[in-house]
């Protein structure tokens, strides 16, 4: 028998859309009908604006601005992509590399303020070096994916003229974070050159790697098919289960509403101290919505 409901899907998690899309972890419930959208975050703005897909990945700093601004989506307590960021900051060492500490007045590019590997570099630099985030200037490429966030004073979007790399180059900025198109090689280095003794100490103290994107599911399916969306839940469970890593070892996934609560309310506050959320969203407010489908105990 075919299953009841096709969700339209965006997933490119390199951990779960592999065990989805081959069929290793099925539902005879729900059936993703995955939309192919490269570079992923492509699908972030039509997501939040127009909900034209079901079932969506969507970046974490995202997820809250859309939350606060009350856009259609609702955010499941699954997360589908970590990584450690501290290396993601990087500078071209023929024009010199900086160190973190004398980053302050530095120009540093990313592609959009909002992007949430800058969030996760802009509060390591606070807690490691007591950087304040406005003391930066902030070159920016991309507005924000939510309508209606306008960037800090301190950041300036000059638009897509030059790639990053290219500003590096020309020492048009003297830094740069990049995420899934970091460089690899060695034209480029990395301002944190004890990135990884970093990352290792951070997650042994805060349990959790740095998260970067959720999953969402528009509000309309939601309400109109809640035993759809519990029913994807349970699917995107049965592939998280196939790659649970090694005891002891950083988990890039995580699923259930306990799992996501320190590690929610630590992005908040740093999300509020970067000036991307206007006020302090509470956990309930967060997850509330999912909740109310999943039941308050999914784990």
């Amino acid at each position: 028998m075919s299953p009841s409901v096709s969700l339209r899907t965006v997933l490119a998690s390199a951990s779960l859309a592999p065990v989805l899309r081959n069929g290793a972890a099925t539902s005879g419930l729900v059936h993703l009908d995955f939309v192919n959208v490269q570079p992923v975050h492509d699908a972030f703005t039509p997501m939040i604006m127009d909900q034209p897909y079901d079932l969506c990945e969507l970046a974490i700093v995202s997820c809250l601005q859309a939350i606060a601004a009350d856009r259609a989506i609702v955010m499941l307590p699954v997360v589908v992509a970590s990584r450690f960021q501290r290396r993601c900051l990087i500078a071209y060492p023929p024009r010199g590399v900086p160190a973190p500490g004398d980053l302050a007045g530095r120009r540093i590019g990313v592609r959009a303020y909002t992007q949430t590997t800058g969030m996760w570099v802009r509060a390591h630099l606070s807690e490691d070096y007591g950087l304040s985030t406005p003391t930066m200037q902030w070159i920016t490429q991309e507005p924000s994916h939510v309508e209606g966030y306008s960037d800090p004073a301190f950041v300036r979007c000059i638009g897509k003229h030059s790639s990053l790399l290219d500003m590096l180059r020309a020492g048009d900025i003297d830094a740069a974070i990049l995420g899934n198109d970091l460089p690899t090689g060695d034209e480029f280095a990395p301002v944190i050159a004890d990135a990884a003794t970093r990352d290792q100490a951070w997650w042994q103290e805060h349990c959790f790697m740095p998260i970067n994107h959720m999953m969402v599911v528009s509000r309309e399916i939601s309400r109109r098919n809640p035993a759809a969306v519990a029913a994807a839940y349970e699917l995107l469970k049965k592939a998280r289960e196939l790659n649970v890593p090694p005891q002891g070892t950083p988990d890039p996934l995580r699923i259930g509403f306990e799992a996501l609560r320190e590690p929610l309310l630590w992005i908040i506050e740093a999300c509020l101290e970067q000036q991307l959320l206007s006020r302090r969203l509470t956990f309930d407010e967060v997850f509330g919505p999912a909740a109310d489908i999943l039941g308050r105990s999914a784990a």
